[in-house]
């Protein structure tokens, strides 16, 4: 009796393993299958920059150079394009004969990022930064101005809002360095306090339309690809 109860122990087990592969082997045509790529379709790609670092323009090295910048308000980020002046086109052509880098529009923008700089080292009193930003004798008048408001206790405090218009007005060339002037219109907050805070002159409620005339310079024949600012004027 033991022998026929093994055998016919393994004979159910038999039919179990068949009655599971003819149901579980069989395709119905109804199973999902695998994605396949579409052979005119390219796979998907990672993005060319990590997402948590600002993207940086390539250029061609010939705009003014600046420290990393921190995040500002979306209104000073954008503004008008950069336009050349019809006035300016001989003055542009000739740098570019001496500099075939020179790009002005790349330029303008760099020269717009300097503009935020400086105007807020200046606010700030930063003299480190507009050294490196300003030639020796423009850094001197910027340098005196904020001793004299430290003297007198006083501080400022300037939001640029954002440009109006960046436009690059003239360009010339004085033996090997480069001239270039550029008019900037932009909107601003300006308001200087006393020692107890008190508002001395400006409105801190009240945006202005300030226009402003920078030349930046540079040694064209130089491997210092950076431009300083040399001279300020306002309309």
């Amino acid at each position: 009796m033991g022998n026929i109860d093994i055998i016919l122990i393994a004979l159910v087990a038999v039919f179990l393993v068949l009655r599971l592969r003819s149901v579980l082997g069989r395709r119905t045509g109804n199973e999902q299958r695998p994605p396949t790529q579409d052979p005119f379709t390219p796979p998907p790609s990672a993005p060319p920059f990590p997402t948590n670092e600002p993207r940086r323009d390539n250029g061609n090295g010939n705009v003014v150079s600046l420290p990393r910048q921190p995040e500002r308000p979306a209104a000073a980020q954008g503004g008008a394009p950069v336009v050349v002046s019809p006035a300016a086109n001989d003055g542009v052509a000739r740098i570019r004969a001496a500099d075939p880098a020179f790009d002005p529009i790349g330029f303008g923008g760099g020269a717009r990022g300097a503009f935020e700089m400086i105007v807020g080292a200046f606010a700030k009193g930063d003299a480190a930064t507009l050294r490196t930003l300003l030639d020796p004798s423009t850094f001197a008048s910027f340098d005196s101005a904020i001793r004299d408001r430290m003297a007198q206790q006083r501080t400022l405090e300037t939001n640029l809002v954002g440009f109006l218009s960046t436009e690059i007005v003239q360009a010339e060339m004085e033996g090997s360095r480069a001239l270039v002037t550029v008019r900037f219109v932009t909107e601003q907050v300006n308001v200087t306090r006393d020692v107890d805070g008190l508002a001395v002159e400006g409105n801190p409620n009240t945006v202005e339309r300030v226009t402003d005339l920078w030349t930046f310079a540079r040694d064209t024949r130089s491997n210092d690809p950076n431009w300083l600012l040399v001279r300020t004027a306002s309309e």
